[in-house]
């Protein structure tokens, strides 16, 4: 059952997944060749609990870090280590926090140092197909018009989609109802009301969209060992249209990149 929230649940949750943006933020400028994964997740739980949040993933469904880091082929859930990053690599940072009792929970994808040209574009795609999908959030529409919106515009460009792996809501729990696919048929699902919450989330892969899980339990990679791209937002839909809970600027701002790609979903409320 879709759980929709009020005006007032929302500015909670919009705190919650603010503290995830200020988070990955804060990690943007320690992201270099040499450093551990596991150093980047002892940054995040310290600086998350110094702002008054909880690590949203640590301990949920016994999952041991506090982020989610997966370099290269990893789509997604990989686990901290002591391995370091390498110049070239890219790295999806998941983050998940809990505060006011609604959870916040977003990704990005970094670059580490020097990245080839063609991986630079899947990630540039990826992020794009993210804003596809949040503009198909609209009252009245459906979640295979998010969908749809995604595969088409990845698809169109020679990428794999990853299927087994997707977006959902969000609120007081994590993965709320609906899931939201990156891969699906428009007018299909469940239909978009307002106070609706959304992790929406595309995981696009360089090559196949198969993908195998690891004896971990947690690990997924590409089958092809091709690097995927993983981005996140937390949308909810105010006034029938869509409205960003979460945001890149604090990336943006560590980093030197100057976009206006959010404007068009950054309302006051």
């Amino acid at each position: 059952m879709i759980k929709l929230k009020t005006i007032e649940e929302l500015r909670l949750m919009r705190e919650s997944a603010q503290l995830v943006s200020k988070t990955l933020g804060m990690l943007a400028k320690e992201i270099k060749p040499g450093v551990t994964t596991n150093h980047l997740d002892r940054l995040a739980e310290q600086f998350i609990r110094d702002n008054g949040g909880i690590p949203g993933f640590l301990g949920l469904y016994n999952f041991p870090k506090t982020l989610c880091i997966s370099p290269n082929e990893q789509v997604v859930h990989g686990i901290p280590n002591d391995n370091p990053i390498e110049d070239g690599d890219i790295l999806s940072v998941d983050c998940g926090v809990l505060m006011n009792g609604f959870y916040g929970d977003h990704a990005y994808t970094f670059e580490v140092g020097t990245v080839a040209p063609e991986i630079k574009k899947l990630l540039k795609i990826t992020k794009e197909s993210l804003y596809k999908g949040i503009e198909q959030c609209v009252r009245g529409k459906r979640v295979g018009d998010i969908s749809a919106a995604i595969q088409n515009y990845c698809e169109a460009h020679g990428y794999g989609v990853v299927r087994e792996l997707v977006g959902h809501g969000l609120g007081r729990v994590m993965h709320e109802d609906p899931q939201v696919p990156n891969y699906g048929r428009k007018g299909s699902g469940k239909v978009l009301k307002d106070g609706i919450a959304l992790a929406i989330e595309p995981m696009i892969n360089l090559g196949t969209h198969e993908v195998i899980m690891h004896d971990d339990g947690w690990t997924i990679t590409t089958r092809d060992n091709k690097p995927s791209a993983h981005f996140e937002h937390d949308v909810c839909i105010i006034k029938g249209k869509p409205v960003l809970l979460s945001t890149f600027k604090y990336i943006y701002e560590a980093l030197g990149i100057h976009s206006n790609e959010e404007e068009p979903f950054i309302t006051d409320f």
